[in-house]
């Protein structure tokens, strides 16, 4: 299987995790597959291994995205690893935060 196959049905597979809000490919944009005229953002295909940065969705636990990730990736013949870039909040709970905000500001 070639690095571009892999690494774009990684990338499905991964989104198709439901406490994965979506990839992410790290604050430098390392963790990425580069593609003749484009690049695979939050999968990087290696030799060595693969390497995938993914945002979750609150209140999922660490340990269990990341197996659910390597689940969804499937048996390969190197190490996965996951890296959790960040992790976003309920859609209700920007609003909230946001009503604190401004009865701050208004103290």
């Amino acid at each position: 299987m070639t690095s571009e196959l892999e690494a774009d049905l990684i990338a499905a597979a991964v989104r198709a995790v439901p406490a994965v809000a979506d990839l992410d490919s790290g604050r430098f944009g390392d963790i990425a597959t580069y593609l003749p005229g484009r690049r695979v953002a939050g999968v990087r295909v290696r030799p060595e291994e693969i390497t995938i940065g993914v945002v979750i969705r609150y209140p999922a636990i660490v340990g269990e995205v990341a197996a659910a990730v390597r689940a969804a990736v499937g048996k390969v013949d190197r190490p996965v690893r996951v890296a959790v870039m960040d992790i976003v909040l309920p859609v209700t709970a920007p609003a909230a935060f946001a009503r604190l905000a401004v009865k701050e500001e208004l103290s």
